[in-house]
């Protein structure tokens, strides 16, 4: 069996939690190489994991290893760079959430990967879970009927992930809980929606808790005096061309009980909740309202594997669609630029699109 040669580009969190442990677990996949700023980093990671090889600069790396797949898992900043660059090295690219700091970076991500000819996924594993592929199915059968309103939020009560991280800095995240956690649960809500033209957006943004280190998440201590110039909390609505309508509540930091992510769906045959992992579905028979809870056969390594097996699979047998695709991250982008434009302004802004075939 030929296998895959694949790389991670980026050492931390994420890319130890989620990327490492999925492509070591495929079996036509070789994982080749780890690349990161700090190579330290990087090396120690590769002896624990025993991987040939670590580098420090991604340039270098393709260089020498010319992999088939990397995974990008650095600060948003940087993706639509070392993207681009992969591209036109003749790799496919595994990209983390979001794909881009704005709707522009995005669009030249496509521009490439039109250009090249290589697969782009995001990396939004929310879309892969059991509930959410189960509820997708749902939806596409028809059993919520014509949706009409949706709500979808991520609200922590501690959750900054520390001031003058790269997260905190508008350069290099590109924003604040909008872009962190609304890449999750808003962009889950529009994808269950099937993807909906998106005609405007009103939004305002609060910075409440940027001068305190209380509300930090755990393991994230920040620096003292560090930047802290976006948005600790997010909160809007989207206008759909359908006549749908979508509002949404992120924040890093609040004043509740315990934190709650979700989605809640209503349509004219049905309804649906996602709340903290559990889903509910909502309707009616014989004139008597009906609550189910699905009982879903759960196994979360092998849900963690879903995403990765998917993208490697889509790679092998030379298919073009996939479930998070770059397209996506654009159109998610162009939401998130309208977003940022009204909180700003005050107003509601149009959503423009910036790339042909892809609706906003």
């Amino acid at each position: 069996m030929t296998k895959l040669k694949y790389a991670l580009i980026g050492a931390g969190g994420n890319a130890e939690k989620k990327h490492i442990h999925g492509y070591l677990s495929l079996e036509n996949v070789q994982v080749a190489s780890i690349c990161d700023i700090d190579l330290d980093k990087a090396s120690k990671m590769a002896q624990k994991y025993n991987v040939p090889s670590a580098y420090q600069d991604y340039k270098d790396m393709f260089a020498a290893e010319k992999p088939d797949i990397v995974s990008i898992v650095t600060p948003n900043f940087l993706h639509a760079e070392i993207t681009e660059y992969a591209l036109s090295q003749g790799a496919h690219v595994h990209c983390e959430k979001p794909l881009s700091i704005n709707a522009e970076e995005a669009r030249r991500i496509l521009q490439a990967r039109d250009r090249y000819g290589k697969l782009v996924m995001i990396g939004l594993n929310n879309r892969f879970t059991n509930e959410a592929v189960f509820l997708k199915k749902w939806i596409d059968d028809g059993h919520l009927g014509d949706i009409y309103s949706a709500k979808a939020g991520w609200v922590r009560r501690s959750g900054i992930p520390g001031r003058g991280t790269w997260f905190t800095d508008k350069k290099r995240s590109g924003g604040g809980v909008m872009i962190d956690l609304g890449a999750h649960y808003l962009d889950l809500a529009l994808y269950l929606m099937d993807r909906p033209k998106a005609s405007y957006v009103a939004g305002k943004t609060y910075q409440n808790f940027i001068h305190t280190t209380a509300r930090n998440r755990n393991g994230y201590k920040g620096i003292e005096g560090g930047v802290f110039n976006v948005e600790d909390a997010a909160i809007g609505y989207v206008g759909l061309d359908n006549g749908a309508s979508l509002s949404f509540d992120f924040s890093w930091a609040s004043n509740i009980e315990e934190d709650r992510f979700y989605v809640e769906l209503m349509g004219t045959k049905g309804g649906a909740s996602l709340v903290n992992g559990t889903l509910k579905l909502f309707g009616d028979s014989s004139d008597i309202c009906l609550d189910i809870t699905p009982k879903l056969k759960l196994n979360p390594q092998l849900q963690l594997l879903n995403e990765f097996r998917h993208f490697v699979d889509a790679i092998a047998q030379g298919r073009q669609t996939l479930v998070a695709p770059a397209d996506d991250g654009l159109y998610f982008a162009q939401i998130v630029d309208a977003f940022y434009e009204s909180a700003e302004k005050g107003l509601p802004v149009q959503v423009v699109s910036a790339y042909p075939g892809v609706l906003v």
